[in-house]
């Protein structure tokens, strides 16, 4: 009964906003009993109401994202979203009627056969479509259908028919081509963040941060502070709001190691400290008033990047957020000469597991394993330190227990073989001709050199289940960018210095 009462308290809402002079807009839905028929009531009352004004078309638009918002279950949005582009989609027989005129009308004239093609794109435009359109005039509109593609992909996920997946497929490019235009980088404001921001903001850039989870405000007030740049976009549409979110430390070099710039905490029980000794490192914890010296900072490193909409997913936004921030600092500090960022690896260790079952299966039934994971020297050295015969099964165990990390000859012994097998994972293992690897195709994409790979970079929990705590810099030549992203995005080639390779080849490099 709750939803009909909302239902009927927004039928009222229509009915008063709708000026003396226009036509009433009925809602039928609003009376009916089941979700289906109010969902079906819904969509006929939108969609055959003739729009004879601006307000009535916006008083159509508020009460169809009421009906849907309060639509709570995702089975009930998946039914709305199905019904709808099903109903009010394209007209299919309009089409096959226009596509058997177009030969007449080539041969009557080239108007004539321009005309055709007109009615025929026009008729290829789903209905729901210009719905879309007008809801994008309202306020609040445009983050209604980046919330609803958000459904539409959930449903896509778990749908199992093939007919409902096309009629998703089709609601999800619909919504892809509007907000791919809507989101266009001449229509984002660039914003930089920090501790004197609006509360709100700086509350959803930590409540957002996906790579490296915030753990207190004064590792906030750090990541904002002196030698640390947060830049977002935001749309006017959505004010107030940040679509992408970017980290940037100011250093002098490319950090080898993520506790170098953030306070993260390591591996529990682990006696290294390796991991904020090893390498190029960031500078010293900023005091708050601490003013940047110049003379300090000839490098920025990009050690964050989150979409905070899954709505916009495959909407280019990060590539241009980079971008930008590059122009931003070049202006401030015109001295920074390297760009590089500081990624994490997620999927290496889930890989790795599964690639090291494959090879223990083949061992078990007794075939012959073409392409060993460990060279018999790695497989001697693992034998006297696990209860298994199957020196695999023992280089799994560490791998899942993360017990390496603990015992520094065990340290020295893991790390050979994984820092061969995660480069290869970056450099060799490909989905579709791209690099398995997400962020690699990310930073790939834009145009930077798979550059180095660095061991025990993250020992927190988080980066050791992700990638046996290794990290990747992905560095920025600004000169060969649009040379490598090209190139990446037409041949598959990947950029990618002699440390990488060497490694992907079973090289290892010098220190």
């Amino acid at each position: 009964m709750s939803l009909l009462h909302s239902l009927i308290k927004i039928t009222r809402v229509v009915h008063a906003r709708i000026p003396y002079g226009y036509k009433v807009l009925q809602i039928p839905w609003a009376t009916m009993t089941s979700t289906a028929d109010q969902i079906v009531g819904v969509l006929d009352s939108t969609f055959i109401a003739q729009d004879t004004g601006v307000h009535i078309q916006e008083a159509k638009c508020k009460s169809f994202i009421s009906f849907y918002r309060n639509l709570n279950a995702q089975g009930d949005r998946s039914m709305f979203l199905r019904l709808m582009a099903e109903r009010y989609g394209i007209n299919h027989d309009y089409v096959m009627q226009l596509s058997r005129n177009l030969p007449a009308a080539q041969d009557r004239s080239e108007a004539m056969l321009l005309k055709t093609e007109e009615r025929l794109r026009s008729a290829l435009m789903p209905r729901y479509q210009q719905l879309f359109g007008q809801i994008g005039k309202v306020d609040g509109g445009v983050k209604f259908l980046v919330d609803m593609r958000v459904d539409v992909l959930n449903s896509m996920s778990t749908c199992t028919n093939e007919v409902d997946m096309a009629y998703y497929q089709a609601l999800n490019l619909s919504l892809k081509e509007l907000l791919v235009l809507w989101f266009s980088v001449g229509l984002l404001n660039l914003q930089r963040v920090t501790w004197e921001s609006p509360c709100d903001m700086v509350q959803k850039i930590t409540d957002y941060e996906a790579v490296h989870p915030v753990r207190s405000w004064t590792d906030v007030k750090r990541r904002v502070g002196p030698y640390r740049r947060c830049y977002v976009f935001t749309h006017n549409s959505m004010p107030r709001e940040p679509v992408v979110v970017l980290h940037t430390a100011l250093t002098d070099n490319i950090s080898s190691s993520i506790h170098s710039i953030i306070q993260s905490p390591g591996f529990r029980g682990s006696t290294s400290s390796t991991p904020e000794e090893s390498g190029p490192e960031a500078l010293e914890a900023p005091t708050e008033h601490e003013v940047e010296d110049p003379a300090k900072i000839s490098t920025a490193v990009f050690y964050s990047i989150t979409s905070t909409q899954k709505g916009l997913q495959s909407v280019d936004l990060g590539n241009y957020l980079i971008k930008r921030v590059v122009k931003e600092l070049q202006v401030e500090y015109p001295q920074i000469n390297k760009f590089s960022s500081m990624s994490p690896i997620p999927g290496f260790r889930v890989w790795l597991i599964g690639e090291i079952n494959k090879a223990i299966h083949i061992s078990d039934i007794g075939e012959v394993i073409e392409d060993n994971l460990l060279t018999s020297s790695e497989l001697e050295q693992l034998q006297p330190h696990g209860k298994s015969r199957n020196p695999l099964e023992t280089f799994k165990h560490f791998i899942q227990s993360h017990q390496w990390l603990n015992n520094p000859d065990l340290c020295d012994i893991v790390k050979t073989p994984l820092m061969r097998l995660c480069a290869q994972y970056l450099y060799v293992e490909k989905r579709r001709g791209y690099a398995l690897n997400p962020v690699a195709t990310f930073h790939l994409k834009n145009g930077a050199v798979m550059w180095r790979l660095n061991w025990l970079a993250d020992a927190s929990m988080r980066g050791l289940t992700q990638s046996c705590g290794m990290m990747v810099n992905y560095r920025y030549f600004l000169d060969t960018t649009d040379e490598n992203s090209q190139q990446y995005l037409d041949n598959h080639t990947i950029a990618a210095s002699k440390q990488i390779i060497d490694l992907a080849s079973g090289v290892t490099p010098q220190e």
